[in-house]
């Protein structure tokens, strides 16, 4: 994966960087030491490697602007980095940047029950939403499955969803405001706590910037109330394709399940040694949950399950108690573990149209054969968001190569039936180079040039999200300038 080469006069000032960071920061909130930096040299995408020249780690709205205020004065790039679970690359180094952590911020600073609002830091971990609020009845909808880690702070950036989207929406829909430190220092407020909040509309610009704008430090979050209850159904199939027609008539029924996940035979095998769910021997698996009244649930359920029927399940096992429950979606909240006891995978992220899933399976899986590696598919079935996990040997010379090229032709795939490259991983550095596929020069030229109103030196997250010849000339002569 190509990336600019550092910036020999910023590498020479990072005496005077560390010095300047240290006078706004306490001593062990700037991390120097080579071998400490070494912690932040990669997130979740750990195929690529690359140690910062310094990382940050404030804790509040006005040390990331004097963070930030120093970065900008002295020409030195930023990669924001929430908890480090990007799967895409998004907080990736490079060797004359300072990442800036958030995750020592990640306070609650606000709840609003009357309003249903909760304003956070951003540091602050998705699960921890929910656990801040659920004793008085309240959620947090957006779920993803590295919840228990990841923090609102990259959630916001890469527009996360998970596996209960299909019903809620994804961070954007449940995103009210936020606080933006821009490069230069200065912190701007927009959104708020209700809708329509005054001034431009920037929010939906933010949400899914990936650190091309700004660093987001604190949130206002839309919580729920719990429903009264929730069931899932599993169903087995002998065949991927029929899987996902299940999916595609479910939706076209009109119904509209809070989860539809999906998962096929190398993920149930991996679940099944790793976590012992008591998953069926098949080829496929759906899990579909419904919420509401019990009444509610019984009458969601019995239709789920008489279009399954049509399918011919191998196995269709309805939950009867929340133990069943626990049981039926533990392997699929295992799976990502569980593959990775077994092989090196990289897992992609591309969404595509509902009712191309039997046909996008279907070529996944000669695709899987041309390219001689496994593929185990796990993913958000109800909304086409797909993640397919591409089994490969990293220490066999040449597979990680062949991965890269098969995930490629894998998300040129979801573009070609009218889907996009990502869902909610964001692009980062994975699919930067395959913006070309699905958007044209003048579609980059715009976006680039929203940057450039923000971030008119380039210094924020520096070669990500834009290819690399799309973004030469911004990024030559901002280096120029340093």
């Amino acid at each position: 994966m190509e990336m600019p080469i550092p910036n020999p006069a910023v590498l020479a000032r990072k005496d005077r960087v560390v010095a300047r960071l240290l006078k706004v920061l306490p001593a062990d909130a700037v991390i120097s030491d080579v071998a400490e930096t070494r912690a932040y040299e990669c997130d979740a995408l750990t195929a690529y490697k690359c140690a910062p020249m310094v990382a940050v780690l404030p804790s509040s709205t006005q040390e990331v602007s004097d963070v930030l205020r120093i970065c900008h004065e002295e020409c030195v790039p930023v990669v924001p980095r929430g908890s480090g679970t990007s799967l895409a690359g998004g907080a990736l180094p490079t060797a004359d940047c300072v990442i800036l952590g958030v995750a020592r911020m990640n306070d609650v600073i606000e709840t609003d029950y009357a309003n249903r609002i909760i304003r956070v830091q951003t540091g602050r971990t998705n699960l921890s939403v929910t656990g801040a609020v659920e004793e008085d009845g309240f959620f947090y909808a957006p779920d993803p499955s590295s919840q228990l880690a990841c923090a609102i702070a990259g959630n916001i950036a890469m527009n996360s969803g998970g596996a209960h989207c299909l019903k809620y929406g994804v961070t954007t829909n449940n995103l009210m405001g936020v606080t933006l430190v821009q490069m230069d220092g200065t912190v701007i407020e927009i959104g708020g706590g209700y809708l329509d909040a005054g001034g431009l509309d920037l929010l939906g610009v933010i949400c899914g910037s990936e650190g091309q704008l700004g660093v987001v430090t604190e949130a206002t979050l839309r919580i729920l109330h719990k429903p009264e209850g929730a069931r899932p159904v599993l169903m087995g199939f002998d065949d991927n394709e029929v899987a996902g027609a299940c999916v595609s008539d479910i939706i076209k029924a009109g119904v509209l399940p809070v989860a539809i996940e999906f998962m096929d035979r190398p993920c149930i095998e991996a679940t099944e040694a790793f976590a012992g769910a008591g998953y069926p021997d098949c080829e496929a698996l759906l899990i579909v949950e419904v919420e509401g009244a019990a009444a509610e649930i019984d009458d969601q359920l019995a239709r789920i399950m008489e279009i399954a029927r049509r399918h011919n399940p191998v196995e269709l096992r309805e939950s009867k108690s929340p133990e069943e429950s626990a049981r039926i979606w533990l392997g699929r909240k295992s799976a990502f573990g569980a593959m990775g006891q077994i092989n090196d995978y990289m897992c992609l992220d591309g969404t595509i149209p509902v009712s191309s899933l039997p046909f996008v399976l279907r070529r996944i899986g000669e695709m899987s054969a041309e390219y001689g590696l496994r593929v185990g598919n796990v993913f958000h079935a109800g909304d086409g968001n797909m993640h397919p996990l591409i089994l490969f040997d990293a220490n066999k010379p040449g597979d990680l190569e062949l991965c890269e090229a098969f995930g490629a032709e894998v998300l040129k795939l979801c573009v070609e039936v009218g889907g996009c490259l990502t869902g909610e991983h964001g692009v980062g550095i994975e699919k930067r180079d395959l913006m070309h596929v699905q958007y044209t020069t003048d579609d980059l030229e715009a976006q680039m040039a929203v940057k450039d109103v923000f971030d008119p030196q380039w210094l924020l997250n520096p070669a990500k999200v834009f290819p690399l010849d799309a973004s030469d000339t911004r990024r030559t002569v901002a280096m120029a300038a340093q």
